[in-house]
């Protein structure tokens, strides 16, 4: 049991730090990115499309990290997929 919980934590925090990798990447290169625009044509402003679409990549990822938490194809999903068909077999 306790396995089991130490494994789910341990799950858990990868995902978390994962997710704040994620984020602070987006942060930094897009930081350069405005940097880079703004110094090499600040008429013709482009880095908010990089700022925009990776964005809802970062959306969709804090959604699944933090609202969804692995309910889709995750995990706990996959144990209990596991436990049916087992079940379902014997």
């Amino acid at each position: 049991m306790n396995d089991e919980k130490y494994e789910a934590a341990k799950r858990r925090v990868k995902e978390l730090k994962d997710f704040y990798k994620n984020l602070i990447t987006y942060i930094t290169v897009n930081i350069v990115l405005i940097i880079i625009n703004l110094v090499t044509s600040p008429g013709n402003l482009w880095f908010y499309w990089v700022t925009i679409f990776w964005g809802i990549g970062i959306l969709l990822h804090a959604s699944k990290t933090f609202i969804f938490k692995g309910i889709f194809l995750g995990k706990e999903w996959e144990e209990k997929k596991i436990k049916e068909i087992m079940e379902k077999d014997s």
